[in-house]
């Protein structure tokens, strides 16, 4: 495994990120300890979660199947760089939300790294991310919040998710004038086929020394041999799921019907190549790899080691073309 700084800090974290998402819905509890071990062998050391995740009435479930799985010894949470998210509502009463149960107000904030605390089964988070703005608080109450965190030794790091690149300012520019050390990192949606975050979010996460931690490397699927799995009657032909939908439109799939092709000429898996691409861009840390299975973890750590040769890395510019650099890409 590979590893590299988070942003600015001094934190050391494996160039790909365990997402856990699927643990609890798709991935029972015996099999997502059986996925976390494999992949702290392999020697990722950055696992993400959120509170939300396990979802409806299952809210918490993912932190909960972390948490028994640092319980069972070993070093397991004392090589784990442990990052999960607060924001959603986490109420399970048909979404029902009691006032400030959500969201970033400071009492929201205290409450739910607690609640998290509890279903982790630690004592500090390592990143704390905000998982989406909340348009409603300043940023000022934010950080003296997050402030107080850090000195009782609850979180060490904060971390954005889904942040515009002015947020990533307004934040980081509130944070220096306290006396904080503001954001340290930033969720997005970033891969071959969504390069929108080239043109303001990446370059505010880079002016202001975030990692960039891209959701979805795969676009749900879509760069994953989509076209491929459909002929074989796998997952794209269920008509499910952002893949399928993409697949609907005639321009999206030539695009990826070229993309499948130019690899099969190169003799390489599309997801890997996808989650290789991410691994030149500037800026990024680590994409969050989120298995289902023992398989689909050891095909993102092949992508690791994969070096894609400069006229493939054109080819691929040229299938997918990024949105160029700002304020070029709008202004003219």
């Amino acid at each position: 495994m590979k590893y590299t700084q988070l942003g600015r800090t001094g934190l050391k974290v494996s160039r790909l990120v365990l997402g856990t998402m699927n643990f609890g819905p798709q991935t029972n509890e015996a099999d997502s300890h059986t996925i976390m071990d494999a992949a702290q062998q392999a020697g990722i050391n950055f696992f993400d979660t959120a509170n939300v995740y396990g979802w409806g009435a299952n809210k918490g479930r993912t932190e909960e199947i972390v948490g028994s799985w640092f319980a069972k010894g070993g070093g397991r949470r004392d090589k784990t760089v442990l990052a999960t998210k607060l924001y959603a509502n986490m109420a399970t009463d048909d979404g029902k939300v009691w006032p400030n149960h959500d969201k970033l107000s400071a009492l929201n904030i205290r409450r739910s790294v607690d609640a998290s605390l509890k279903r982790l089964g630690t004592d500090h988070i390592d990143l704390y991310q905000f998982h989406h703005v909340d348009r409603d608080t300043p940023w000022d109450e934010i950080w003296q919040a997050m402030d107080v965190l850090v000195q009782q030794g609850k979180i060490l790091y904060v971390g954005s998710s889904n942040h515009a690149g002015w947020h990533i300012a307004r934040a980081n520019e509130t944070a220096a004038r306290r006396g904080s050390y503001g954001l340290v990192s930033e969720q997005c949606l970033y891969n071959l086929a969504e390069r929108r975050a080239e043109m303001e979010v990446i370059p505010a996460a880079e002016g202001y020394g975030l990692g960039v931690i891209p959701w979805s490397p795969l676009h749900g699927g879509l760069l994953g041999g989509a076209l491929r799995k459909e002929r074989e009657g796998g997952a794209a032909r269920s008509g499910a799921g952002r893949s399928a939908d993409a697949l609907a439109n005639s321009t999206i799939r030539a695009q990826i019907q070229s993309y499948e092709d130019l690899l099969d000429k190169h003799g390489l898996e599309p997801g890997e190549v996808a989650l290789a691409w991410l691994l030149t861009r500037p800026g990024v840390t680590g994409p969050i790899v989120g298995p289902r299975t023992a398989d689909q973890l050891a095909s993102a750590l092949r992508a690791v080691e994969l070096t894609l040769p400069d006229e493939l890395l054109t080819s691929l510019d040229e299938i997918f073309p990024g949105p160029g650099p700002t304020p070029e890409a709008f202004a003219w």
